[in-house]
């Protein structure tokens, strides 16, 4: 993902696919976990 297309999807207007924070996570090094609501 390029910087431009990043700060597009992570601005106030953007609206950033899943697909789009994942690469993120990914690249920050870091894990997303859910947990059931109890």
């Amino acid at each position: 993902i390029s910087r431009e297309g990043l700060y597009r999807a992570l601005s106030p207007e953007g609206n950033p696919e899943f697909t789009t924070v994942m690469k993120v996570i990914h690249a920050l090094g870091v894990r997303l976990h859910a947990d059931p609501v109890r």
